[in-house]
């Protein structure tokens, strides 16, 4: 899931019209709490529950009525931001709290980007049945299909097929028309993808650790773009120790089975050649003979 721009929008609204957390500056336009729902595109309900929480200010009390603001319509969209990008309440509360403090939440967020943020700019592209035959020139056996949809490297779609990792399945298609049969490629993508699960869950996990000694609390400001900074570079360097790995492991069985093939090869075509059959033997000895 990525962050969306509008909660970036909305925190930088919070901000320029809270100004710094003891400001307590707001905006001219006012609020009855049905206008703040409707404006904000939640319910009165809602609004009460926010305030009584912590999460909303309290509005301004004029008689028995109370007026809210711009300030908080801006918390309320910010508040149903973070809502759908799976955040608790009790988490809202207490980054907002932390804000309130002089924290910088934009910070915070910018960690929550690094970590849910695309891994791959790899973008799936559409193709029509035909092609996809012709891709794999014409080794897609129903069962081929269905190991690819189980796989989840394709996907049905209305008038063709999308496929999901174009990359792996271009490799797939080289492979194939090298002689290597498409089916055979499925059974080894299965035992590649579990570990490499595993290995990457291992290097988050590493890097979680990290993140976990905070608990429940927010990290610390100035622990944020520290935190941030190590899940970026997480990404790249955790491509270039599983390429090296990868290029270390087919050396070694390519030095294991290929080698050993090809040696196997050689050897027999050796004793194929210095084999001969009986009478050219005997022809051979006859003219070796000294003539008496």
């Amino acid at each position: 899931m990525n962050l969306p721009f509008d909660t970036h929008a909305q925190l930088n609204a919070l901000i320029q019209q809270e100004g710094s957390p003891e400001s307590g500056t707001g905006s001219a336009t006012e609020y009855t709490v049905d206008a703040l729902a409707r404006a904000s595109g939640s319910t009165v309900r809602n609004v009460r529950a926010y305030q009584d929480r912590g999460l909303l200010p309290p509005p301004e009390r004029r008689g028995r009525a109370g007026v809210y603001s711009d300030l908080h319509l801006s918390r309320m969209r910010l508040i149903n931001n973070l809502l759908q990008r799976g955040y608790t309440l009790a988490n809202i509360k207490e980054m907002i709290s932390a804000w309130e403090q002089g924290a910088d939440l934009s910070q915070l967020l910018g960690l929550e980007q690094a970590i849910s943020s695309p891994w791959t700019n790899e973008t799936p592209s559409h193709v029509s049945a035909q092609e996809l035959a012709e891709m794999f020139s014409g080794d897609l056996s129903a069962e081929n299909m269905r190991k690819a949809l189980q796989l989840g490297l394709i996907e049905s779609t209305r008038d063709g097929f999308l496929l999901k990792q174009p990359r792996l399945l271009n490799a797939g298609a080289e492979l194939v028309r090298l002689g290597i049969p498409l089916g055979q490629l499925f059974d080894v993508l299965g035992p590649l993808r579990e570990n490499v699960q595993h290995v990457a869950e291992d290097l988050v996990r590493l890097a979680s650790r990290l993140i976990d000694r905070y608990g429940e609390q927010v990290p610390p400001t100035e622990d944020l773009p520290k935190l941030a900074h190590l899940v970026w570079r997480l990404r790249p360097i955790a491509l270039v120790a599983v390429e090296s790995e990868v290029q270390r492991a087919m050396e070694d069985a390519a030095n294991k089975f290929l080698i050993e093939r090809v040696s196997n090869v050689f050897g027999k075509a050796a004793q194929a050649n210095n084999a001969s059959p009986p009478e050219a033997q005997e022809q051979k000895n006859a003219t070796e003979s000294p003539e008496e």
